[in-house]
């Protein structure tokens, strides 16, 4: 049996990083117990283990008495001093048991308890190596799908990557090395769970700290960043060197570095702005090339109504939708944009204007039209890319919601209404 621990203690170490004396406590206590329950029920035993041979030492424990009332736990003095002269009452003798008369149940239950206790050393272990890099970027191999899941060997552990924490349109093998965000550690019953993310905002932050030794020194700060995983991802970053440029720091020489982010990314698009605190500033720098006009900002409502030429409107709306909805994340404001008027107006006629202009929508009422104005739907074409969910995360009913879509509907394309 000493060679059988002796392996279990080299491997473990090696493997698995278990300190062999914590690995020597746990199979002696579990031996201990198992034995306890066994052919040695009732009897007090102490488990010894060679650190370097694995060899197996067992003792049954008495005390010394003058009158035994347990044989199994309770030595007369006059035989405690046949075997060891110098004993008194009181105190407790050892006698060398053969670990074979442990029994065969007992190395059966010792096996599975030692087993348990390794099982548990093995998620202690995940914990303490995994705890320090949360939030860091790790490297490691795409194993297999298991309900959905990737599960990825991080070398010391496998790690899991959920379908909400990966990229649309991103696809990966078996064998195929990847980079994610050590997102979380979950506990469940079978011990920790590494969590990991592409998906997450995050994910880019730390990619652009290892790209740019600026952001790695704090030289550069990342101050505001908006994504839509897999389509386009905003950051607003300044310096606190006026002699390095936050800009130009993100991109490298011809572009380089964030060039090496987009192509981790998979083309993912990458839009990066100096950061301003003014909310005007920061508007005027969000949106190049388009030139926002009229800006009128209501502080209170925290919101920023502005116009742009015709020629500007579908690049300050974007596709869907998208890069007005990633401006407005990123500056942490509402946005109402409208196509550039002519005259010059207040933001109260500005915004019965807008009213006014919902309104050739047939079916929608001046109550309904005053509505969408103050949730930034300021004319037909600001619901492009625009569905049911963002209504409703609007404060609109679902059934307003869906009545509104269908009248946009309707009045962009009158022949499929007719029909």
């Amino acid at each position: 049996m000493s060679s059988e621990i002796l392996s279990v203690l080299e491997h473990m170490e090696k493997e698995k990083g278990i300190r062999r004396d914590d690995m020597i406590s746990a199979i002696a206590s579990a031996i201990k117990n198992a034995a306890q329950k066994g052919v040695n029920a009732g009897q007090e035993l102490r488990v010894e283990i060679n650190p370097r041979n694995g060899a197996l030492k067992a003792f049954a424990q008495y005390q010394v008495v003058d009158s035994v009332s347990d044989p199994k736990r309770e030595i007369h003095i006059e035989k405690a001093r046949a075997l060891q002269p110098d004993v008194a009452l009181g105190d407790i003798l050892e006698k060398e048991v053969e670990p074979s008369h442990l029994g065969r149940i007992a190395a059966q239950s010792a096996r599975q308890a030692i087993m348990q206790r390794l099982r548990q050393f093995e998620k202690d272990r995940i914990y303490d190596d995994y705890k320090d890099s949360v939030g860091n970027i790790v490297s490691g191999v795409v194993r297999r799908r298991e309900r959905g899941d990737l599960i990825v060997d991080l070398g010391r552990a496998e790690a899991i990557l959920p379908p909400k924490e990966r990229v649309p349109g991103e696809d990966y093998s078996p064998g195929e090395r990847i980079r994610c965000l050590l997102l979380k550690i979950e506990s469940s019953n079978r011990g920790p769970e590494l969590i990991l993310s592409r998906a997450n905002p995050n994910f880019i932050r730390r990619l652009f700290a290892l790209e740019v030794t600026e952001i790695a020194d704090n030289t550069v700060k990342i101050e505001a960043m908006a994504r839509e995983p897999g389509y386009r991802t905003k950051i607003a970053v300044s310096s606190s060197d006026p002699k390095v440029d936050p800009v130009g720091a993100c991109v490298g020489a011809r572009g380089a570095r964030v060039k090496s982010i987009v192509r981790e990314l998979a083309g993912e698009k990458i839009d990066i702005v100096r950061y301003h605190k003014d909310p005007t500033e920061m508007l005027m720098e969000t949106l190049k090339p388009a030139v926002p006009k009229n800006i009128a900002i209501d502080e209170k409502a925290r919101k920023i109504y502005f116009e742009v030429s015709e020629d500007d409107l579908a690049v300050a709306i974007g596709r869907r939708g998208q890069n007005a909805r990633l401006t407005s994340r990123l500056m942490g404001w509402k946005l109402d944009v409208a196509k550039e008027k002519s005259q010059k107006l207040d933001f109260e006629d500005k915004k019965r204007l807008a009213a006014e202009g919902l309104n050739q929508i047939q079916g929608i009422e001046p109550e309904m039209a005053e509505r969408l104005v103050a949730r930034g739907f300021v004319s037909p074409e600001a619901f492009v890319g625009v569905e049911k969910e963002d209504l409703v995360d609007a404060g609109f009913e679902p059934g307003e919601a869906e009545d509104i879509l269908q009248k946009v509907s309707a009045y962009f394309n009158p022949e499929n209404a007719a029909n």
